[in-house]
């Protein structure tokens, strides 16, 4: 898909030198599934409770051996 949009020429010249991209459509390409595969993450927070931690779970009694 072509589109035409304008873009912060000295921000595109900062995000290609960051990531070495050697094109726009490269460093706006990166961007874009950086920004999608950060949105896909799943945050930590969201799991509280849930079957993956357990509220009561006592990670200091744990190390301490007195399991």
């Amino acid at each position: 898909m072509r589109t035409k949009i304008a873009l912060d020429d000295d921000l595109v010249q900062e995000a290609m030198a960051v990531c070495g991209a050697k094109t726009k459509r490269e460093v706006v390409d990166r961007a874009l599934r950086e920004m999608v595969a950060r949105a896909r993450r799943l945050n930590l927070m969201d799991l509280y409770g849930s079957d993956g931690i357990d509220p009561d779970y006592d990670y200091k009694r744990v190390r301490s051996g007195d399991d």
